[in-house]
């Protein structure tokens, strides 16, 4: 176990040297962050002051050992737009993404296996291919037009939702979210459900499959021959055999959500990550760029090896030697 741990984590860590490395020469061509910094009718002088100020006078590979050194020490820089420490405001802004996210992945959760095991078990079924017609609308339809629809029917027409903001903010155990208070409630399930419908549609699609292929195997027969009711055949037995693809998928999901939401925060004016990102690729703010796609890397690289642990708790037979 502790042979397989030290494997992954220096896996772990030539992937994000892989992604410093992309990311810092990918956003060197975001544009002069320079031009956006300094007054119009600045001077020649004045453009290069700022330019050595920001160590973008050197040459590309020195400013990448400057870069790579900084982000050891957990040094990502300052913004050029808001004067503070880049991570600081990632920090700040990461609260309200992951409610958001909680929020989607529990509704995956608890919609899309369910609804994909009873449409795997009984595929021929009216519900089942109702159901079926309803995954492909969900994978259809892009996020922007979903959000756009649930603001209309909720907000503008029946009022029962607020149309945009995080709401407020209430304090649990020392933890401030907005999961804590009602009105942050009111305001968070148009953007969860917005983020999470796509989601909901490709994960119950995928469950369905597996339950699908499971249901033909030679134990559930023996099950069925037993007296075994249908509920404990399906989530006893078949879905527990279908699940690793499931959770393959569901924690690349999970990573995407985090990682995505920019489009979503967008609509709802969300103070997330997302909403952050955007503006700072409108004003070049490479810092702030970096560090967040760093971030969502390093989690996108966490969860990937938390689905590997997943998969020897789900299957034993699947060793982490």
């Amino acid at each position: 176990m502790l042979k397989y741990f030290l494997r992954r984590f220096g896996q772990m860590l030539i992937v994000m040297l892989v992604v410093s490395i992309l990311v810092f020469f990918l956003t060197s061509f975001l544009g002069d962050p320079v031009l956006m910094l300094v007054r119009e009718d600045a001077s020649e002088a004045e453009i290069q002051a700022a330019r050595e100020r920001l160590g973008l006078d050197r040459p590309i590979y020195v400013q990448y050992g400057i870069f790579l050194q900084d982000l050891l020490q957990g040094n990502f820089g300052v913004s050029y737009t808001y004067g503070k420490p880049a991570m600081s405001l990632i920090l700040e802004r990461f609260p309200a993404t992951i409610e958001v996210v909680i929020v989607a992945s529990l509704l995956i959760i608890f919609i899309a296996i369910p609804l994909g095991v009873y449409a795997g078990a009984f595929p021929n079924r009216r519900s089942s291919k109702l159901i079926m017609g309803g995954s492909i609308l969900g994978i259809s339809l892009p996020n922007f037009w979903i959000g756009m629809m649930l603001i209309y029917i909720f907000a503008v027409e029946l009022h029962v939702m607020p149309a945009s903001g995080r709401g407020q903010v209430g304090t649990f155990l020392g933890i401030s979210s907005s999961l804590f208070t009602k009105d942050g409630w009111k305001h968070l399930i148009l953007p969860s459900v917005t983020l999470a419908i796509s989601n909901i549609a490709s994960t119950l699609r995928l469950t369905r499959s597996g339950i699908i292929e499971t249901m033909r195997e030679d134990f559930v027969k023996f099950l069925r021959a037993k007296g075994a009711g249908n509920r404990r055949i399906m989530f006893g037995h078949a879905l527990k055999n279908a699940l690793i693809p499931v959770v393959t998928v569901l924690g690349l999901n999970i990573g995407g959500l985090i990682a995505f939401t920019t489009v979503t925060e967008t609509i709802y004016a969300w103070p997330g990550m997302g909403k952050l990102l955007i503006d700072s690729i409108g004003k070049a703010d490479r810092p702030i760029i970096v560090a967040y796609l760093m971030v969502t890397a390093g989690m996108f690289v966490v969860i990937n090896f938390i689905v590997d642990i997943l998969y020897s708790l789900i299957d034993p037979r699947i060793s982490l030697a």
